[in-house]
């Protein structure tokens, strides 16, 4: 045991990114199935720990214990504990809460992972959940992206995250003041709403990445700029990570709901049902929006182009109007000894004249033309 851990260190070691503390998943290489290996970028100093521990009647929230006092918590049949973890680099204190609820070790490596592809597990006891929970960021244009993993048992739920925050404050809300169902149901009506929530913060991501989408297609048609092909190359990755993450979302969610898992309740699977529809929606959206930002490249070349044909149709038509104009000024302009008009009185006048008559004569041409 002593080799493999010196081991483990030594390639985390190596594999740490030297500015931003990531260690990236080639740490993992070689390492026996089920080593617990934290994976990821270190998002805050020390793990914190938050417990909801309620029924029907009450409620009873402690913010940032100890490992202990989560054990003492998770006794009582007739109440739901709510364990939440920021801070899964602490791969001591995952071990622990691991050792003590009887996860499996290939859970325990799951948890430290933290570019895990959302998936679910069911193991005798415990359903192994792992999502991703996404913000989009209006002033970067960016989408933020976080793991969020649950452990639903008989009448505890784990959840551990990366870091503080996350979107889980309307179901905190929701506890205290006892609205809703959730005091009045078990572990997995909690599960389901911790899941719902991050669902509906998708709509939320996807909604704003749509006015931004709207913004930058006004703007083509406007304005084209080098800058846009820029944008829309950004976007299209953020969509492409979201739909990342809400794709294997259909998978999780269905297999819960038909499951027969122990800790799964019968009425609660209707919840379920209602929570896959919301995933598919997501993904039709996504789906939408793939599209929109595969036009837009179109839509900006065909901008572009329109842009320079009329550039190019107004500087036709200066030409085409100056043409024979200088015609008649290079005619005039030969100073030959026999040219009979260059000795006229009027003769300037009237070559101006001349020019004139045949400019205005054009532009009334190519008005009707419909070409100016």
């Amino acid at each position: 045991m002593a080799i493999k851990q010196s081991r483990a260190a030594t390639e985390m070691v190596r594999s740490r990114h030297p500015r931003t503390g990531t260690i990236s998943g080639r740490a993992k290489t070689g390492l026996a199935p089920g080593t617990m290996l934290f994976v990821g970028e270190r998002k805050r100093e020390r793990a914190r720990i938050d417990i909801f521990d309620y029924c029907s009647e009450s409620v009873r929230e402690e913010h940032d214990v100890d490992v202990q006092t989560c054990f003492d918590f998770c006794v009582d049949d007739d109440s739901v504990t709510w364990i939440n973890v920021n801070g899964v680099h602490d791969v001591a204190l995952v071990e622990s809460l691991g050792m003590h609820f009887g996860l499996h070790p290939m859970t325990l490596e799951d948890l430290v992972n933290t570019s895990q592809r959302p998936k679910v597990e069911e193991f005798p006891s415990y359903l192994f959940i792992a999502m991703k929970m996404m913000d989009f960021n209006e002033i970067s244009h960016t989408v933020d992206i976080e793991n969020v993993s649950l452990i639903l048992g008989r009448n505890v739920v784990l959840s551990f995250l990366e870091d503080d925050g996350d979107v889980f404050d309307s179901v905190r809300e929701r506890l205290r003041r006892c609205k809703g169902r959730v005091r009045h149901m078990k572990a997995d009506y909690l599960a389901f709403a911790l899941m719902d929530t991050v669902v509906d913060h998708y709509f939320l991501a996807i909604e704003q990445i749509g006015d931004y989408i709207e913004a930058i297609d006004d703007k083509i048609l406007e304005d084209p700029r080098e800058s846009d092909i820029q944008e829309i190359h950004y976007l299209k990755r953020d969509v492409l990570t979201l739909r990342k993450a809400a794709w294997p979302c259909r998978e999780v969610i269905s297999s819960i709901e038909k499951g027969d898992s122990s800790v799964l309740n019968p009425d609660t699977r209707v919840y379920w049902r209602d929570l896959y529809d919301h995933c598919i929606q997501v993904i039709d959206m996504v789906e939408t929006y793939r599209d929109i930002l595969g036009g837009m490249h179109d839509t900006y070349l065909s901008s572009l182009s329109n842009r320079m044909n009329e550039v190019m149709k107004t500087l036709t038509i200066i030409s085409s109007i100056f043409i024979p104009l200088t015609f008649i000024a290079g005619v005039y302009g030969m100073n030959f000894e026999y040219m009979p008009e260059l000795r006229w009185r009027l003769g300037y006048q009237g070559a101006l004249a001349m020019m004139l008559l045949i400019g205005v004569s054009l532009v009334i041409y190519f008005r009707r033309k419909r070409w100016l």
